[in-house]
Formats: C-alpha cells, structure tokens, sequence
C-alpha cells in the first residue's frame, strides 16, 4: 500500500521558464537510464524478492524514493514550461542555425499533446519503454545493474546541469546528483552483504557452475592481429574464482558447424536451394516426419 504526501522531496523551481530546456531535460526523466527507469527497476525488484527483512525493505525504500524523483522532475518540467511559448524557443534558435537544425525549437507535444505538462518520453519524444528494466530476481545480478543504472543516471543529469545556468535547476540536479552518488554506494554495499551473508559465493554470477567449460573461462580471445587488448589485466591476470592464469588466443572456430540452416517450410516461400535436404512442411505431416527422423538420429548416435 502507498500513500501520498503532498509535499515535494527537494525544491523544483527554476528562476525562469525554458521551453528549450525542458525538451533537453526530458531525458532525465523518461529516457533509458532516467529516473522512471530506476524507479520501475527497483520498485519490481522489491515486489518480487523473495528475502524479508533488510534487502528488501532496502529495495522498497529505494524504489519508493525514486517516485518522490520522477515527481520532482515533472513539477521542474511542468514550471520551465509555464509561460514559456513558442517563440521563446524560436528566438533562441533563430541566432544559431545549427542549433535550430538539430533541435528545430520547442517540442510541440509538450504543447499539444500534455497541455503544458511532463511526458513520459526521452528527450526526442521516444515513449518510455519497459525494457529497459532489469528485475531478475537474482539480487546479485540485479544489484550490478542498478549501480551501473546509477551511475548512467548522473552522468546524465551531470551532463544535464553543465546546458543551463538557472540557479534553480542547478540546485535541484546537485540533490539529484548527491543522491545517484549515494545510491551507488549502496548498491555496491548491497553486493558485499550478499556475499557476507552466503547469498552467493564471490563476485560473479556462477550459476549452474558445474556445467561450465572451465577451459573457456579462462581465455581472452582477440580478434585483431595487432590488438593490444591483450596487455591488460583481463588477459594477464588471474581468475577471482580459482586463481588459475588467464591466456590470450586468436578468435578462431571450435566447431565443425558451419551454421547451415534447415530447410524451410515449403509452404513459406522461402527461395532454398535443397542444400539441406529436402524441406518439410509446416503440418501434422511434417511433424510426424521430423519426430521419426529425431528418433532415427539419436539411435545413430547412440550406437556410434
């Protein structure tokens, strides 16, 4: 259950409206890595974890925040386009041609489509996409992703507060970037208690460890001639999960598989010249065809 205050976490007041700006600024707020990803991230993170207690709580106390972000950030929108009509943009653009040929002045559905007010788009109009989530349900990995999730979101919002000098803006992106600040701290401390508390073995993912090719996991292959990739530690170094040293290879093939594709379904069209044999149609017919062939395949390869 969530409840509403009607108070805002840090002031979002610019000094001035900005039309120009606020289409800019929508990438903070409903880009890949804005804060509507974060706060979609972590509040399913929380609602599918499966350890009660601190982890959780901490994801949901994050998560929660993040909405009281993404508030902040439609209100500060909402203001930079109060009384900021077209032609301010137009006026700004009209002494930089490049600038107006890139921009090509104020995003019209921040008039059109929201009377004034925020979208839930990135700064080209682009509607915010679910995908750009990660909620695995493995806290490991998904603790990685939020701190690399953080730290993209500074970099933005940095980039962000370096394109205006409204005081206003300015003071309300250095909280926003104190918090991402703080927040990947967090999530790399997440990690280390994971760890601490026998929720994973080390550093990396190892899932279904036994059924790796541990010869695999220990090559750096380049795939230039004169790459220097192999200098770095990746290729010199040791592994962090048995201390075995890496080696560097050539790229090359380990398999005799060429990648030749089945034959289609004729009854698709597809142009084929019968170099894998005849085509089997995509029928109950063919599919009886194809499970006597599978039998037939795996006795072979029993026998041999």
């Amino acid at each position: 259950m969530y409840r509403y205050t009607r108070e805002l976490q840090f002031t979002a007041k610019p000094e001035k409206p900005d039309a120009l700006f606020a289409m800019k600024f929508q990438e903070i707020l409903g880009g890949q890595f804005g804060e509507m990803t974060v706060m979609m991230q972590y509040l399913f993170q929380g609602w599918n974890c499966r350890v009660p207690g601190k982890y959780k709580d901490m994801i949901m106390d994050i998560g929660t925040e993040e909405i009281s972000h993404v508030e902040m950030l439609t209100v500060m929108l909402a203001r930079l386009l109060e009384g900021a009509p077209g032609e301010v943009t137009e006026k700004a653009v009209a002494t930089n041609p490049v600038l107006a040929a890139v921009i090509g002045g104020q995003n019209p559905q921040h008039a059109i489509v929201s009377g004034g007010g925020a979208r839930p788009t990135d700064s080209l109009g682009n509607p915010w996409n679910a995908g750009y989530i990660v909620a695995s349900g493995n806290l490991l990995t998904d603790f990685r992703s939020n701190a690399a999730a953080e730290g993209q979101s500074r970099l933005m919002t940095s980039r962000i507060a370096n394109m205006t000098d409204d005081r206003g803006v300015k003071d309300m992106l250095a909280f926003n970037l104190a918090r991402d600040t703080y927040h990947q701290q967090q999530w790399m401390l997440g990690i280390q208690m994971l760890i601490e508390d026998g929720f994973v073995e080390g550093v990396i993912e190892r899932s279904n460890a036994d059924l790796e090719d541990d010869d695999a996991a220990h090559v750096f292959y380049t795939a230039q001639d004169d790459s220097a990739a192999g200098q770095g530690l990746w290729a010199t170094g040791e592994s962090v999960i048995d201390g075995e040293p890496f080696r560097v290879e050539p790229l090359r093939p380990l398999t005799e598989d060429d990648g030749t594709l089945p034959a289609p379904d004729p009854l698709q069209f597809v142009t084929y010249d019968g170099n894998a044999g005849p085509a089997k149609p995509g029928n109950a017919a063919g599919a009886r065809a194809q499970t006597v062939e599978n039998v037939v395949r795996k006795v072979k390869n029993t026998l041999t």
